[in-house]
């Protein structure tokens, strides 16, 4: 199962499991302005990042 984290790693903005956000293969998580402004490359692995999908959360 995916890791839905709940902040950023970058700028450590509160992420809820339906919040847009970027994620890359190692399940580094960004907000949608980080990974904007990273050009979409995680700064971990240098991977790519891309939008992570919605949890839904009543379950």
């Amino acid at each position: 199962m995916l890791d839905m984290k709940i902040e950023c790693e970058k700028c450590e903005t509160k992420l809820e499991h339906d919040s847009d956000a970027f994620i890359c293969s190692f399940e580094c998580t960004y907000c949608m302005n980080c990974g904007k402004e990273m050009n979409h490359i995680c700064k971990n692995c240098n991977g790519e990042i891309v939008k992570r999908p919605k949890r839904d959360v009543r379950h």
